[in-house]
């Protein structure tokens, strides 16, 4: 391998690496939030790809079934549920807020859109998802064991998935390019898109860096994530809390999958892959520390590159075999609790 091409490879490599950060953030954060390891995460990201392609075809994006199912569902749980709530207010917020980008996608759909403003519609309509699956599967059951969470998560997953298989189609679709060009750097050439994905990775985790320090909301959050009892004792709310880190996981699947989509054709079922790629660099992180998971993610951009020089067919066992020795690792290098000395004999 020359020096040039190892370049190539690794700058392939980091613009892989920084949708999978954004991916890991993430999925570090609801965890940490709600205890669930967000599996459908991957799904919203094609979602996003997939929406985003339907409105510059012109086509209504299947995305707004999935969304008007979840909405009903989750009124009716909210006010079927043993707290009976408010029904104005519950209509407000699980039917109102989140049907109103379907029905501006549904008004708009067949209409030449304004520059710009296929990226927005795309945006508010993959927002309400991730609440409305933490409100329809996660809430009910925020306090049941991990495992627990995690294959009600499995379980949304292959839900998630189906419908996108329904409502899309089997045939996979590709937005167009976001920044056309390129800049050439010493011989290294870097299109446009890589770039604005690199620069949009690195402005969304700074300004993310920034919620959970500055604002009140962000506060909340880092709050529940160290001591969820400690966090309710003080006034803060672990529901509402899930629902914002689910909105913030929204948001940075739309952000990824509008980003991602352009240079790579996603189908239904294309987010699964990719979302276990980021978890795999999450937990490289330990699931705990957000910088560790992106520089994990990071490095799973690299290892994935560098495979596919060697054999592309093996290029996702390896990243997936090397979650095998982390975890080992992570393994023995915790502190094993030391033997209690025996007494000794009188």
């Amino acid at each position: 391998m020359t020096g040039d091409l190892a370049l190539l490879l690794a700058q392939d490599g980091l613009a892989n690496g920084a949708i999978y950060v954004l991916v890991a953030l993430g999925i570090v954060q609801v965890f940490l939030v709600t205890r669930v390891i967000f599996v459908p995460f991957g799904d919203i990201v094609a979602y996003a790809s997939l929406t985003l392609a339907a409105l510059q075809a012109g086509k209504r994006p299947g995305t707004v079934w999935l969304v008007l199912l979840l909405a009903v569902i989750a009124f009716i749980f909210e006010i079927a549920g043993p707290a009976r709530r408010n029904i104005p207010r519950a209509a407000l917020t699980w039917l109102a807020l989140p049907l109103l980008p379907v029905a501006a996608v549904w008004l708009l759909t067949g209409v030449k859109l304004p520059l710009g403003l296929d990226y927005t519609l795309t945006i508010a309509l993959i927002l309400p998802i991730g609440p409305l699956l933490y409100r329809v599967a996660f809430r009910p059951i925020a306090d049941a064991p991990v495992l627990v969470l995690l294959i009600v998560a499995v379980v949304l997953h292959f839900a998630v998935s189906g419908i996108a298989l329904m409502v899309f189609g089997p045939e996979g679709a590709r937005p167009a390019l976001i920044v056309g060009g390129g800049l050439d750097v010493g011989g290294l050439y870097f299109p446009g898109q890589m770039l604005l994905m690199l620069a949009s990775s690195a402005a969304v985790t700074l300004l993310l860096a920034l919620f959970f320090d500055r604002t009140l909301a962000g506060k909340a959050l880092r709050a529940t994530a160290i001591n969820r009892v400690g966090a309710r004792l003080v006034g803060i709310r672990p529901g509402h809390a899930g629902l914002i880190a689910f909105l913030v996981a929204s948001a940075l699947a739309a952000i990824s999958g509008i980003l991602i989509g352009p240079v790579t054709t996603l189908f239904y079922d294309s987010g699964f892959v990719i979302g276990l790629k980021a978890f795999v660099g999450a937990i490289i992180g330990g699931l705990v520390s957000a910088p560790l998971a992106a520089l994990g993610a990071l490095a799973i951009g690299q290892l994935e590159s560098f495979s596919a020089f060697y054999d592309s067919t093996m290029k996702d066992a390896v990243v997936f075999a090397v979650l095998i020795p982390i975890l080992i690792l992570r393994s023995l290098l915790q502190r094993a609790p030391e033997d209690e000395p025996e007494e000794e004999e009188l």
